[in-house]
């Protein structure tokens, strides 16, 4: 009876949506629980001291009143965060908060694209920086993530009349979903062809704290000329198990910031106070805190890892984030089949790889979230049903 806007077209229900359903159809008849892979919700709590802070600051009543602006000291201890863990000096005019991450990848392309323009986006990719040009009216330039160059983006593979033509560059190092990190010689390229082609660049770079090679993430905001192309977002949700409070930041080019400021305010009056004490009290927590949920994230890793292997099933070592991106055996059509088929013989659920873009259809993506149990009997239902054979990873 009502007509959806054209815009709607390019929208489709969440595979994670399908997900659930395939979820409670094998659990309705197998009586057995799924283990469940496929989404990457932290689930390492947020620290005593987070919580206690926050349940003072809801108890006062005075907290539920809008929050157009800051409260006290909440851009201090960002400026203060981003200079002791980045070694990165902002000023005030250079940063703004967020309710999560995910708010400024949606918006951001509202404010910059016009229909037609176009958006260079990885692929893999994580959905929302598909899903936010396309709501513009953007047109996507896929940017191939392939294994055989660590998955960095390849910059000289991009043609050069769409590099002068792009208006907006999405990059996401600790890369969701493959797991991959950028050396800096990357980031140094990359922003040399941003200021070449007049790009502005969007760092997504909200799993710089779940880095397992010894060397700790950096900030796109940390290099040489950075910030005159473009912005970073961060996020409470993984280096402080916030995830469901909704608390992120904004960083970098004063130009863009004071233009997502004025969109901001004509959409919503801002980050509950309660959320915002609790970010500040997260800051205040020191590294030690973050350092506690990287070593158990890595932990889950080599367990996942190693349990998997010695069931058959040989799993990359991702390099950072909470990700795995396993490539499937060739026996299968797909990933979509490889995940039915899983599902169907072990209760193990993980997501399909063309979930993130065509890129991956011979991959799947597998979240290490879980405790330490359910990664435990996935292994144990792996190995019992055989359905890895030695020969599904023989050359």
């Amino acid at each position: 009876m009502f007509k959806r806007a054209q815009r709607m077209n390019s929208f489709h229900t969440s595979v994670f949506t399908e997900l659930l359903e395939e979820k409670k159809r094998y659990e309705k008849e197998k009586d057995e629980k799924v283990i469940d892979f496929s989404l990457g919700s932290p689930t390492i709590p947020p620290s005593p001291s987070i919580i206690k802070t926050m349940t003072k600051a809801v108890s006062i009543p005075s907290n539920y009143r809008y929050a157009v602006m800051p409260i006290s000291g909440m851009i201090s201890s960002i400026q203060k965060w981003y200079q002791s863990r980045y070694q990165t000096s902002l000023e005030e005019n250079e940063i703004t908060l967020l309710q999560g991450s995910q708010e400024a990848l949606v918006n951001l392309p509202l404010i910059y694209c016009n229909p037609g323009d176009i958006v260079l986006v990885p692929d893999p990719y994580y959905p929302v920086y598909v899903d936010a040009p396309r709501l513009a009216g953007a047109n996507i330039h896929f940017m191939p993530l392939k294994a055989e160059n660590n998955y960095l983006i390849d910059l000289d593979a991009i043609p050069d009349d769409v590099a002068q033509k792009a208006k907006m560059m999405i990059v996401c190092y600790p890369n969701n979903p493959t797991g991959a990190c950028a050396p800096d010689s990357f980031i140094n390229d990359l922003i040399a062809f941003a200021r070449k082609n007049n790009i502005l660049v969007v760092y997504d770079n909200a799993y710089s704290d779940l880095v397992y090679t010894g060397v700790p993430g950096r900030s796109f905001l940390s290099f040489d000329h950075a910030i005159e192309v473009g912005v970073e977002i961060n996020s409470f949700s993984k280096s402080y198990g916030m995830a469901g409070a909704r608390l992120g930041v904004l960083l970098g080019n004063q130009e863009v910031v004071e233009a997502y400021k004025v969109l901001k305010s004509n959409m919503d009056y801002g980050v509950f106070i309660p959320v915002q004490e609790a970010g500040i009290a997260a800051l205040e927590s020191g590294s030690s805190l973050v350092k506690e949920t990287q070593q158990r994230y890595e932990h889950k890793r080599d367990l996942m890892v190693d349990s998997f292997r010695l069931a058959g099933w040989e799993l990359p070592c991702p390099k950072a984030t909470m990700f795995i991106w396993a490539r499937i055996p060739e026996k299968y059509k797909n990933c979509y089949e490889f995940c039915h088929e899983l599902l169907k013989a072990t209760g193990v659920m993980v997501t399909p790889g063309t979930a993130f873009g065509p890129m991956g259809e011979r991959y799947v993506r597998l979240s290490f979230v879980l405790e330490e149990e359910d990664i435990l009997e996935a292994a144990s239902r792996i190995r019992e049903s055989q359905f890895f054979l030695k020969s599904d990873y023989s050359d």
